[in-house]
């Protein structure tokens, strides 16, 4: 037992003292330190120290949650006392109430680097991406550059006797460019995460990007409303997976608030699809060996060949609908558990993201959606969007200004993925390809 699981399970007799039936404590530390420079200046350092708990407590069907900074015994009676007292007066929730305790398998998911690097190092990494950005002809300005790094530790203990715990670190640097000049001006931006900062992308490497990236959206136009093929850049096409994220979570589906409520076991894509969450991927960005009740995580194959599979699912979520938990709960130190996802990703296809195009004679290519107009009963969609006309099979002319509409259910049909798929940011996605939009413009 660490110093923190034996405090937690200090904590849970306090509560067993002060008349709780079952209890459970979770702790959540870390430490972060950033740094932002914009034209060749540092501009902001940063570093920031958080240490939470969370008690959960049962009396009966009744539960409550307190939450304190800190680790401090001497504070653990006061807790108590006080989630058990909440606890009496809120109405009973015989769905609520802790798991019996399931071995977690070994696991080597490499989540922690040992590595710490300084402010001074920050700022070079800072530095070289600004830099390679604002040495690109034509970029007229900088929105700055950020270099950080951060470690966490999650602590989770219950009374029925679970205890475990895991760390993570995790690194990043992204930059942001303008080019143009007035009401003329454009901007874009790239960045790379990891968890180990070997795995970073080169810092010069995003400065160039962000530069090039704003200078492409150069002058754009506003195209007539049409109905037309929409390809989605691999930055924006994982929100699509993220919609079906939503759609999927066990405690939508129990309040019968999601469109693909009456959908399991259907062929919603095309054959060949699959949509997993592995909370087991080496060096992961959020991946863990067991979820927010104690229980072990497990690969989930969302969608396979095609249909949809499984719900995401917590306990709580699992017996409103007569189900078994996914392994899937997460909980923060003020609120009861949920379920939600891990290392999402859609798998990749077998065409290159230039044949995925090489036949739209005339179509859209997205980079950028803004707001978020999706309608979770129905699967309506309407976002606004930014990005490039395709003309026959290429990359053509900047436009914005435009939204982009149609219904989940039949985009997720005519879904075609590229073979591009990187791992970048928790909920990934390959280029994708969906027939058939509406383009509203002007």
């Amino acid at each position: 037992m660490t110093i923190e699981t034996e405090k937690l399970a200090d904590l849970l007799a306090a509560a067993k003292r002060a008349g709780a039936d079952e209890a459970d404590a979770v702790y959540f530390a870390g430490t972060s330190l950033s740094v932002s420079r914009r034209l060749g200046q540092i501009e902001h350092v940063e570093r920031s120290e958080g240490r939470d708990l969370g008690l959960r407590v049962f009396v009966g069907e009744r539960s409550a949650i307190v939450s304190a900074p800190g680790l401090d015994p001497a504070t653990f009676d006061d807790i108590a006392e006080r989630a058990i007292a909440m606890a009496r007066l809120v109405p009973p929730d015989p769905l609520s109430g802790l798991l019996d305790v399931v071995a977690i398998p070994p696991l080597d998911l490499d989540m922690e680097d040992q590595a710490e690097p300084d402010a001074a190092m920050l700022g070079l990494r800072a530095g070289e991406a600004e830099d390679a950005a604002l040495a690109v002809p034509g970029i007229t300005n900088s929105e700055g550059a950020d270099a950080s790094y951060s470690r966490s530790e999650a602590v989770l203990v219950t009374s029925r006797g679970f205890a475990g715990s895991y760390r993570r670190t995790g690194y990043s640097i992204s930059a942001t460019a303008l080019a143009g000049s007035g009401t003329g001006m454009q901007r874009d931006y790239d960045y790379t995460s990891a968890v180990h900062q070997a795995d970073l992308d080169d810092p010069a490497r995003i400065g160039r990007s962000a530069a090039e990236r704003a200078l492409a959206r150069l002058n754009p136009t506003r195209p007539k409303t049409s109905k037309l093929t929409v390809v989605y850049d691999p930055r924006v096409s994982a929100s699509l997976v993220g919609h079906l994220a939503g759609a999927v979570n066990g405690a939508g589906i129990a309040r019968g608030t999601s469109f693909l409520r009456e959908k399991m076991g259907e062929r919603i894509f095309a054959s060949g699809i699959t949509i997993r969450d592995d909370p087991h991927r080496r060096r992961g960005l959020r991946s863990r060996p067991f979820d927010g009740e104690g229980q072990p995580t497990v690969p989930l194959d969302i969608i396979a060949d095609g249909v949809l599979k499984t719900w995401v699912l917590d306990s709580r979520s699992a017996k409103q609908l007569g189900l078994k938990t996914t392994g899937s709960a997460s909980r923060g130190t003020s609120g009861p558990p949920g379920p939600s996802t891990s290392n999402l990703y859609l798998a990749a296809g077998s065409l290159s993201p230039e044949d995925l195009m090489a036949d739209i004679k005339e179509g859209l290519y997205v980079t950028e959606l803004i707001g978020s107009g999706i309608n979770g009963i129905t699967g309506d969609y309407s976002r606004g969007a930014a990005g490039f006309m395709i003309r026959d099979g290429k990359l053509a002319e900047p436009v914005a200004e435009i939204t982009i509409a149609d219904n989940l259910i039949g985009m997720f049909a005519r879904l075609v993925p590229a073979n591009d798929l990187r791992f970048l940011r928790g909920t990934d996605a390959p280029t994708i390809r969906i027939d058939d939009m509406t383009l509203a413009g002007a």
